[in-house]
């Protein structure tokens, strides 16, 4: 593995706190000098951000390009400030106050295969448990990597690969503490190493498509593939209904306790960056409700 540098300069619509902890991952941490350290497939990366830039640190596999995995990982070519004008051409003023709250919100293009565990983990279920969770199986299944990328050495476990995951049986499952998701998780496993799903075809797929190959999977419904989708398949028309998109939708849009009504109201409504709405609109409820 190798250590890596990229500065993103003049930086615009990127919070950290927003984009990490605004439910569409899991597995960054915040560090006492305000950055954020996240342990992804390719290894350790480190993010901080400098008056106007940002410094991604990365300690990496050796064929990773840095450069053009951070701006691919981060979003770094969209053009989010073109997005939320888009968004407020109805003169919507919700809209319009959770992108103010929520402005700096990226949209992370994760891993599919570990993002697709970590939302059927996600179900019933709260976000310091999913990451307790998330740890303990790359701690138990993952590979181990020891960097000292942020001035101290420490111990770093990465995800498992499927083929690696495969080892784990029903028992090791249960002992992650998955509760009823054992079995899906297991059968997910199972169904990519038989190649009986491909994450990368479904990610060429167009969207209804992929969404319903995706829930062919146990554990995955409409909500989990949406996330899927949005998180780490560059869907960003995908609108995933939980709780407290169900509450503003309820409150500012439509009355209606169906997942299926709301999410074609916001697709009529946000169009092809419904995904970007959701995020504006669930990281303002979630966070004006604390």
């Amino acid at each position: 593995m190798k250590k890596a540098e990229y500065v993103y300069k003049n930086a615009t619509c990127f919070d950290l706190k927003q984009t990490f902890e605004c439910g569409q991952c899991f597995r960054w941490k915040k560090e006492e000098n305000g950055s954020y350290t996240g342990v992804l497939n390719v290894g350790v990366v480190n993010v901080q951000k400098c008056n106007e830039d940002i410094i991604f640190l990365g300690f990496i596999d050796d064929d990773v390009d840095f450069e053009a995995f951070c701006e691919c990982y981060f979003d770094l070519k969209e053009d989010y400030e073109y997005i939320q004008k888009q968004l407020l051409k109805n003169n919507d003023l919700v809209m319009k106050k959770a992108i103010a709250y929520g402005n700096g919100i990226r949209i992370l293009n994760q891993d599919p295969w570990e993002t697709m565990i970590s939302f059927i983990i996600s179900a019933a279920n709260n976000i310091p448990r999913i990451t307790k969770t998330i740890n303990n199986i790359s701690e138990m299944f993952g590979r181990r990597v020891e960097t000292d990328l942020i001035g101290e050495k420490r111990t770093y476990y990465i995800f498992p690969t499927p083929s690696e995951l495969s080892r784990a049986s029903m028992a090791d499952l249960r002992e992650c503490n998955l509760g009823f998701r054992d079995k899906f998780v297991y059968n997910a496993t199972e169904s990519i190493n038989s190649s009986k799903v491909s994450l990368d075809t479904i990610r060429e797929l167009d969207y209804e498509v992929a969404r319903k190959e995706l829930m062919r999977l146990p554990g995955i419904g409409g909500k989990v593939a949406d996330c899927i989708l949005l998180f780490s398949m560059q869907k960003k028309e995908a609108f995933p209904v939980d709780t407290w998109i169900k509450k503003i939708m309820n409150e500012e849009y439509i009355e209606s306790k169906s997942a299926k009504k709301i999410e074609e109201f916001a697709k009529s409504r946000f169009g092809k960056f419904s995904g970007i709405a959701q995020q504006y609109l669930f990281y303002y409820k979630r966070e004006d409700a604390d």
